[in-house]
């Protein structure tokens, strides 16, 4: 895979590939998931199911320029919607799963199903985005800002695995990895999470995750700002430039995302990993742009 700096470019290598990535996409009634899903089309790497809501689909003008790259499969309800998708998934006739304007509540349920589900024994289910800030240099992934609240140890390896994997995915040989706290000091009485950030930056110098870097505790600052680091004189092979950030929890990561999509103006990609295809889970407040990046982002590694 050759170096992607930008959405930009994510987008124009799926366009040169020439191939498109087949997508059920569930309770598509809202106008920014019709349009992110006809732009896809456009562009010539995705085509795709919608499933459930089938009236509100002709209704919309976009997609139905694109017709004949789109398949309409009517259900009863949105339980049998993600259910279907689901299915499809398992049956290797799709290859990624986006869900529209339906609880995710109801999604997850049916990707964790234990007879009928899509999470592969010895997975984790967890939520990546990808973002482009206008003031940072490069592209910066994180998690999980959606999934899971208080990673577990084990589970922290796993979202570490996960980014480290999508970063050498985007070009990006060594990624440096930043394990984030308030401040660069293990407080087991009051943070007990950051007991065990050691034993996962020796994991990655063992070689657990590939080629990487992972370092921490560490503040956001000092993580993506060299200034910081040196004013604080951390010594950290971060050195102010982290690719990708592992929050503590569910509500830092969430925060983050909502600060610097509403506040900094950034642009983002998000989507499940651990699962057995790649699902797109944009929240009800993303824009178009937002979800047809998350679009691209899945169909370019799955």
């Amino acid at each position: 895979m050759s170096f992607i700096r930008n959405f930009k470019d994510m987008a124009s290598q799926l366009a040169q590939k020439g191939i498109r990535k087949r997508t059920a996409v569930i309770c598509a009634t809202d106008e920014s998931t019709q349009q992110s899903v006809a732009m896809a089309i456009q562009q010539g790497w995705m085509e795709a199911v919608m499933i459930g809501c089938i009236d509100q689909v002709r209704k919309s003008q976009p997609l139905m320029a694109c017709s004949q790259h789109l398949s309409l499969i009517e259900t009863a309800n949105d339980q049998e919607a993600a259910e279907k998708a689901v299915a499809m998934v398992k049956e290797g006739t799709v290859d990624i799963i986006m869900k529209g304007l339906i609880s995710t509540d109801v999604v997850i349920r049916a990707i964790l199903d234990k007879e009928k589900g899509i999470l592969p024994a010895g997975n984790v289910l967890t939520h990546v985005t990808a973002a482009s800030i206008p003031d940072y240099h490069k592209l910066l992934f994180f998690t999980d800002a959606a999934v899971i609240p208080y990673p577990t140890q084990e589970q922290r390896f796993m979202q570490i695995k996960y980014i480290t994997r999508l970063c050498h995915q985007f070009g990006i040989s060594q990624p440096k990895v930043a394990l984030i706290h308030c401040s660069e000091k293990v407080n087991a009485k009051h943070f007990p999470f950051t007991a065990g950030y050691n034993s996962l930056i020796e994991q990655a110098k063992a070689g657990a995750f590939g080629p990487c870097i992972v370092d921490g505790p560490l503040d956001l600052k000092v993580a993506c700002n060299l200034h910081s680091m040196q004013v604080k004189r951390i010594d950290s092979p971060i050195q102010g430039s982290a690719d990708a950030l592992v929050f503590p929890d569910i509500e830092a990561g969430n925060l983050f995302y909502k600060a610097i999509t509403l506040f900094a103006h950034g642009e983002t990609a998000c989507m499940l990993q651990g699962t057995q295809c790649h699902v797109v889970l944009p929240s009800r407040g993303d824009d178009v742009m937002s979800k047809f990046n998350s679009l691209a982002l899945a169909c370019l590694h799955c």
